[in-house]
């Protein structure tokens, strides 16, 4: 039978009114979904870089220089410090809370002096580009709810992500690729590190085709990208035409907006057969572009591999781009841990920055490294000379933004001599995503969702704007 007509006979009255009824409101919702960009104000930048790492670097070891726990080391933790705060299950139970100095060194860099650890040399030659930001904090202390703070606004599941809410907000700059792509690399100091749900780069309840699309190192880099064996790209085409056909009817019918995106994203896989295969061909790239990132992004699925992907795709206009780096999350063993992974993320984050400033990209593209929390200035499990572990700690953490409308050379914040509570600036979870949209050009209290009659936002009632870091 014709499927059109089909469809047509299956329509009984009850049927009929009942999705006339509810078709005037997913009419309506429609029209929001398919709403032009905004801009509340000039963007400072067109779009974001996001090197998510996974698990929560330490601060301690990286970018938070505390020349005193050196005094302090293996003395117990003052209770004027700690004041009472939770711990999670893994270290509530110790006897004791030993302070682990760190065990790397730190020196000044650039012009700014910025204190940036051993760990991270590469970086440190870019430092001046760098804003750093010392007085992170977040609500949440362990690491699914504190990953899904990060990346949604909500520790609980089911909101939109980040970059959800921008390819909602500003749409894309170009037709035939997504406005929001993820990547993930695995970390060689902890490769059996917690895995990645993909919740955290999705649209949930904002229209499906503004989640993030994945990137893959193995095979197609996109699921089913290729034709399969003996299908043309006429014949790709034919099929298309005639499920949109139908789509648009059943549209027509319901005014459901998901069935338009059905039809966009079918389109939009369409046009990435072509876009896709020049965007991962990585032959054109010259030798030392190989030298400024290193070997390692000659390996696809690297964090390398994965940088120079990201510069290309700022190239080509993508709206917001994600990497995840996993195996940040060390309890124990920690300075052999985070030195494999530092190993992983140095050279090809400076390098990163400095391919976008050669290229003319990095004053309107804004980069951001940051994990979910931090890490306790006490030991967690035995504490010798050479190795010990720290427990997670959402009181304080450090990140870094570049590029973007963030001032360069600039360090931002201030922790007490334990990297335990914020003493000056803090800047919450929240302010940090305000800030992010401020840069992209729009006001975080006026890019709103309404669903379940409730008007949503990506900071929900949260956040202020951090100005102070702002160029």
């Amino acid at each position: 039978m014709n499927p059109l007509k089909e469809q047509t006979l299956l329509l009984s009255r009850r049927q009929f009114l009942g999705r006339l009824g509810s078709g005037v409101g997913l009419a309506a919702l429609a029209q929001l979904a398919g709403a032009s960009p905004v801009s509340h104000f000039p963007a400072r930048a067109k779009r974001v870089i996001y090197l998510f790492q996974s698990g929560a670097p330490s601060q301690i070891e990286t970018l938070d220089y505390k020349p005193k726990l050196h005094q302090l080391h293996k003395t117990e933790l003052p209770d004027s410090v700690r004041m009472g705060q939770r711990l999670t299950g893994m270290t509530a139970s110790q006897d004791r809370f030993p302070i682990a100095r760190s065990g790397f060194k730190f020196a000044r860099h650039g012009q700014s002096g910025a204190w940036i650890s051993d760990l991270l040399p590469y970086l440190g030659s870019v430092s001046d580009d760098l804003c750093i930001v010392r007085s992170m904090h977040t609500d949440a202390i362990n690491h699914d709810p504190a990953i899904t703070l990060m990346q949604t606004g909500s520790q609980q599941p089911g909101r939109p992500s980040f970059g959800a809410w921008s390819s909602y907000g500003l749409g894309s700059d170009h037709a035939e690729l997504p406005a929001f792509v993820v990547m993930i690399s695995k970390g060689s100091g902890l490769p059996n590190a917690q895995g990645l749900l993909s919740r955290l780069w999705g649209s949930g309840f904002l229209p499906s085709t503004h989640q993030g699309v994945k990137l893959r190192s193995i095979g197609d880099p996109v699921l089913f990208l290729s034709n399969p064996e003996g299908v043309t790209p006429g014949m790709r085409r034919q099929m298309l035409d005639g499920i949109a056909a139908l789509n648009r009817k059943l549209h027509n019918e319901l005014g459901d907006p998901e069935i338009m995106t059905r039809i966009a994203q079918y389109e939009m896989a369409f046009r990435m057969q072509t876009s896709v295969p020049a965007l991962t061909d990585f032959s054109d790239e010259p030798e030392h572009t190989y030298n400024l990132y290193g070997d390692d992004a000659r390996r696809p699925g690297t964090y390398a591999s994965n940088c120079l992907m990201a510069r290309r795709l700022a190239e080509r206009g993508v709206r917001f781009i994600q990497l995840y780096h996993r195996g940040w999350d060390q309890h124990g063993n920690l300075p052999d841990h985070i030195s494999k992974q530092c190993r992983d993320v140095d050279q090809a984050s400076a390098a990163l920055i400095t391919d976008l400033k050669q290229r003319g990209l990095l004053d309107d593209t804004l980069v951001v490294w940051a994990g979910e929390f931090g890490r306790t200035v006490y030991c967690q499990g035995k504490l010798t000379e050479t190795s010990y572990g720290r427990d997670h700690h959402p009181r304080c953490f450090s990140i870094w933004l570049a590029g973007g409308g963030v001032q360069g050379g600039l360090v931002h914040g201030q922790t007490d001599d334990f990297s335990y509570n914020v003493i000056k600036d803090p800047c919450h979870v929240h302010d940090l995503q305000a800030t992010m949209l401020h840069l992209l050009g729009v006001d975080h209290e006026r890019l709103i969702f309404r669903h379940q009659g409730r008007d949503y936002r990506l900071t929900d009632v949260h956040g202020r704007v951090n100005r102070a870091i702002l160029a």
